[in-house]
C-alpha cells in the first residue's frame, strides 16, 4: 500500500486525511495522464454516494479533469458498481467512485477503475501517489488552454442505463415477494428499491432518507439488526441490506436471521453448479469459515482461498477461472456479470435462487454446516499494534489455546483505523476467550499471566 491509496482507493477523513485539493490535483494527474500523455482527450466518469463531503470532493476532481483538458461525465448519486459498469459498457478511460463504503460520514475515499471497470493498475497508482506526494508547488503538469479546456457533462442517463441493465439480468418475475432493502442512506437508495419494484417486488425500505450525515449511521450491510427487525415486524420473505456505496450485501432470511457472505456463497455456489459455476469453484477469504469450505466440499463443489480484498478475490477468480467468489462482509463477484462486487446483482442472484428453488432462503442454507466464529475490531492509531511484542505474546498464548482445534487472524485493516481480530474452533467459548485476550493486548491493556 502506498501512502495514498490502499487495498481500497485513497480513504481517510474529509478535508483532514482526504482534502479537496488532493482531491484536484488527482483529478489534474488523471486528466493528463489518461489524455494529453497520449496524445487524446481523456473521458472519466465520476459517481459519487451520500457524504456530505462527497459533493466538495465531486467537483474537485471534475474541475482538476477539466484543467487537464479531459471531459468528466457526472452521474451524480450512483453506486460504486454503477461506476464500474458505465467505465466497462463505454469505453472510459477512468471511472472514479467518491466514497468511504462502510466507513462513517466523516471519512470518504476516491476509488479508481480502468476502462474494463477493474482497480485501477497498480503502476499507474504508483505515479498518481508520486505526483500527489509533491508539494503544490511542484505540480507542473501542463494545463489545458481555450477550446482544450474540457467539459464537465451531466451523466445521470448512465445511472439509468445501470438500472435497466440490473433489471435485465434478472429471468423470473419478483411478484408477489415481500422484500426489506437496508440501503444505508447511501448511494444505493435510488437506484435498489427502483429496480425491485420494477421487477414486481412490494418493497419494505429502511435507510433511505440520506442527509449527508447518517450514511450507515445505524443501518446497512455493518449494521443489519433494523432490517432483520423489519422483516420480523412486516413478515417479509427476505431482506438485503447494503453499504454506503452499494458493493456489499448482507440477507435477512424469512426469519429474520442475518446471513453473512460466506452464506450468500454458499447458496450462488449451489445454485450455479449446475453449469454456470465452471471447472473453478469458487474463492473466498482466509475469513471465510471453515465450514463453508466443507459443506461445498460435500457437494463436489473446490473452494480456494485467497488474503482479504475484494481486488485479491478477483485476481484469484481469474488465475483459477472461476464464475464466483467473495467475501465474508458481502463483497461477491460474479465472474460471468461483473469484475467488482455489487450489492445489488448479488442480492437479485439470491432472489433468483429462491425463486427458483421454490423456498426460502433458510432452506437454501439448510446444507451449511458453519463452525463458532467470533471477529472483534480494536481501534488503534497505529497499524503496528497488530505486531507489538506484546501483541505477539498474546497470539502465542492463543495458539496455544487453540491448539488443534481453531484458528486465529490478527490483522490491520486496510480500509479503517482497526485491527480486527478473528478466532474460530468447535467451541464459541474458546472462540470468545482468546478473542479477548489478543483484543486486550492490542488495546495496550496487557496480557493476563499464565
Amino acid at each position: 500500500m502506498g501512502k495514498f491509496f490502499g487495498t481500497d482507493g485513497f480513504r481517510g477523513r474529509a478535508g483532514e486525511v482526504l482534502t479537496a485539493e488532493q482531491a484536484f490535483a488527482a483529478g489534474r494527474f488523471l486528466g493528463y495522464h489518461f489524455g494529453a500523455a497520449q496524445s487524446k482527450k481523456c473521458r472519466a466518469v465520476i459517481g459519487k454516494d451520500t457524504r456530505r463531503s462527497s459533493y466538495m470532493l465531486e467537483y474537485a476532481l471534475a474541475s482538476g479533469l477539466a484543467a487537464s483538458g479531459a471531459d468528466a461525465y457526472m452521474m451524480h448519486v450512483a453506486t460504486t458498481p454503477a461506476v464500474a459498469y458505465a467505465a466497462r459498457a463505454h469505453g472510459f478511460d477512468v471511472g472514479i467512485a467518491i466514497s468511504a463504503s462502510h466507513n462513517p460520514f466523516e471519512d470518504n475515499g476516491i476509488k479508481l477503475m480502468n476502462s474494463a471497470g477493474e482497480k485501477l493498475e497498480d503502476g499507474v497508482l504508483d505515479l498518481l501517489e508520486r505526483y500527489l506526494a509533491l508539494p503544490p508547488d511542484g505540480r507542473t503538469l501542463p494545463a489545458a488552454e481555450g477550446g482544450g479546456v474540457g467539459g464537465i457533462i451531466d451523466y445521470v442517463a448512465g445511472r439509468n442505463e445501470y438500472a435497466a441493465h440490473l433489471i435485465s439480468l434478472v429471468p423470473v418475475s419478483f411478484s408477489g415477494c415481500r422484500v426489506g432493502l437496508d440501503c444505508a442512506n447511501g448511494a444505493a437508495y435510488n437506484i435498489a428499491r427502483r429496480v425491485f419494484v420494477a421487477l414486481g417486488a412490494k418493497v419494505f425500505a429502511v435507510g433511505c432518507r440520506p442527509d449527508g450525515l447518517n450514511i450507515n449511521r445505524g443501518c446497512g450491510s455493518t449494521r443489519p439488526g433494523r432490517l432483520a427487525r423489519l422483516v420480523r415486524l412486516r413478515g417479509l420473505d427476505i431482506g438485503f441490506a447494503f453499504d454506503g456505496d452499494g458493493d456489499r450485501c448482507i440477507c435477512v432470511d424469512e426469519r429474520g436471521e442475518v446471513v453473512d457472505g460466506d452464506g450468500i456463497l454458499y447458496v450462488l455456489a449451489c445454485s450455479l453448479a449446475n453449469g454456470s459455476l465452471g471447472s473453478g469453484g469458487i474463492v473466498a477469504t482466509v475469513m471465510s469459515n471453515s465450514g463453508l469450505i466443507s459443506s461445498l466440499g460435500e457437494r463436489g463443489v473446490p473452494v480456494a482461498v485467497c488474503g482479504v480484498g475484494d481486488r485479491a478475490v478477483y485476481e484469484c477468480m481469474r488465475t483459477r477461472g472461476a464464475m464466483l467468489g467473495g467475501e465474508q462482509s458481502g463483497h461477491v463477484i460474479l465472474g460471468k456479470i461483473e469484475n467488482t462486487g455489487d450489492g445489488i446483482v448479488t442480492a437479485l442472484h439470491v432472489m433468483t435462487a429462491m425463486l427458483r428453488g421454490r423456498t426460502t432462503l433458510s432452506s437454501l442454507l439448510s446444507g451449511l454446516k458453519l463452525l463458532p466464529q467470533r471477529s472483534v475490531s480494536v481501534p488503534v492509531k497505529d497499524g503496528a499494534r497488530a505486531t507489538a511484542p506484546d501483541v505477539d505474546a498474546a497470539i502465542a498464548r492463543a495458539g496455544k489455546l487453540l491448539e488443534g482445534r481453531g484458528r486465529l487472524l490478527v490483522r490491520p485493516s486496510g480500509t479503517e483505523s482497526v485491527v480486527r481480530i478473528m478466532a474460530e474452533s468447535d467451541d464459541g467459548a474458546l472462540c470468545d476467550e482468546v478473542c479477548s485476550l489478543v483484543a486486550r493486548a492490542v488495546a495496550g491493556e496487557g496480557v493476563c499471566a499464565e
